[in-house]
């Protein structure tokens, strides 16, 4: 049996959902015997730029399209795996040859952008004096890389992802002919995992449309693809904002308990900061980025959520009532203040780290005080890593901005390290990644969680 998405496949340019503004046009030069020597349809994956190659390739021929044809005059080349100039030089030779039973011999040239430098130079050749029966339809999902002598030689159509009410009558409507049983919530959750891609939303509703006999609910749908509850994510972005790092970590443990992994958490919460944003929840999507790449994605995912920086508390500023002159009192001349002694001037030095300390113990010790003397460089501090070896300590930041930061703050860390400890703040980023360690300072040492995934 074929997928979904074969079997929906759209067949001529009135059955092309969702891409009117290109499909209107494209009838109209049809119909008006106004045809291009070269195409380019550009955007996402999945947006039917294949598809209406195929139909527009079809119906300039005047051929029946049917999915399984195989006509000698229209031809389809990869060029994810025809990237040379042999490729495109032997194409060339060959559409010289005049069409079999077509009006014009059509080439179809998808991922386009994956040509080499040479091979676009062979294809600009063609494009500049085409043969007159030859008509090229390019595709591709990177356009900036195709060269600008390439697209000002072709009719340019830009393919856009479908907007969630379409893609959901849509599915709806495959749902219905196709007899599978899903509510609205659960087809809503199929909407926005396929992205707006035609494609891959009809690939997930063909995935789970077998995962039970009866109603597939969004209860069901979620827990057999492996995502969090909506409440969950919701939960999880309300705890950051209050700084609420016991619940985080409950809600991240009961996550990774559930086989849930730490990336498919972050896309999510991605997903929702940015349907909603919120100026407070802007900086936490930098962080989410960094998951996926991450070796631990669970300690950077717990990292990122930690946002120990709504817990600093700003000195207060104390403002002064203004005093109001009148007209029938001159107004006293303050008293100076007694000068104040050396001794009063100078502020009683912290107490030092305990030269028995170790490295968490020195580092939680370290944004402590940080926080309290420089605020506005404790994130700085938090979001670097650290290593504590032969009686040095270096602060990694991984950024110049950062270290400049810090280290105009030096005499601030120094002044309560052990003696016998030096320091060194560097711009470089730490080769080996202790990740955990930072977050145990963070969160006050003690018990190591690990989270599996």
């Amino acid at each position: 049996m074929k997928a979904l998405y074969r079997r929906y496949r759209p067949r001529s340019l009135s059955e092309v959902i969702g891409q009117e503004q290109i499909t209107t046009v494209l009838e109209k030069s049809l119909k008006n015997h106004k045809i291009s020597h070269a195409y380019l349809f550009i955007g996402p994956r999945g947006t039917g730029k294949t598809s209406v190659a195929r139909i527009l390739a079809h119906e300039i021929n005047g051929f029946k399209y049917e999915l399984e044809d195989d006509y000698l005059d229209i031809i389809e080349i990869d060029a994810a795996s025809n990237t040379g100039v042999d490729n495109i030089r032997d194409l060339r030779e060959k559409a010289i040859i005049a069409p079999t039973k077509g009006k014009f011999k059509v080439y179809i040239i998808d991922e386009v952008h994956m040509l080499s430098k040479s091979a676009f130079n062979a294809l600009l050749k063609t494009l500049e004096e085409p043969p007159e029966h030859v008509i090229f339809i390019m595709a591709t999902t990177d356009a900036h890389k195709v060269p600008v002598t390439i697209t000002s030689r072709s009719q340019v159509y830009t393919f856009k992802l479908a907007d969630p009410s379409t893609m959901f009558e849509h599915l709806k409507d495959i749902a219905k002919k196709e007899k599978i049983n899903i509510d609205d919530e659960a087809l809503k959750i199929v909407v926005k995992r396929g992205g707006g891609s035609y494609r891959d939303s009809l690939s997930l509703l063909d995935q789970i449309s077998t995962i039970s006999d009866d109603k597939i609910t969004a209860k069901l749908l979620t827990s057999a693809l492996g995502l969090p509850q909506e409440a969950c994510i919701a939960a999880l972005l309300d705890a950051y904002k209050a700084s609420d790092l016991a619940t985080i970590r409950n809600h991240l443990t009961d996550l990774a308990n559930t086989g849930i992994k730490a990336q498919v958490v972050a896309n999510e919460l991605i997903d929702n900061i940015v349907a909603n944003p919120e100026p407070e929840l802007l900086p936490l999507l930098d962080k989410l980025i960094d998951v996926e790449r991450s070796n631990n994605p669970s300690a950077k995912l717990l990292l990122a959520l930690c946002n120990t920086q709504n817990n600093v508390v700003m000195p207060r500023q104390i403002v002064r009532p203004p005093v109001v002159q009148t007209a029938s009192a001159p107004i006293p001349a303050m008293p100076k203040e007694p000068e104040k002694t050396a001794e009063a001037k100078s502020e009683p030095k912290p107490e030092p780290i305990s030269a028995d300390a170790n490295a968490e113990e020195i580092w939680k010790k370290i944004i402590e005080h940080v926080a309290e003397k420089h605020p506005f460089i404790t994130s700085d501090i938090i979001n670097s890593k650290y290593t504590l070896k032969d009686k040095t300590l270096t602060i990694y930041t991984g950024n110049y901005v950062k270290a400049k930061n810090i280290d105009k703050r030096r005499a601030t860390i120094t002044e309560i390290l052990p003696e016998d400890i030096t320091l060194e703040i560097s711009k470089e980023k730490l080769a080996t990644d202790p990740e955990v360690a930072n977050i145990a300072a963070i969160m006050g040492g003690g018990e190591e969680i690990e989270i599996n995934v």
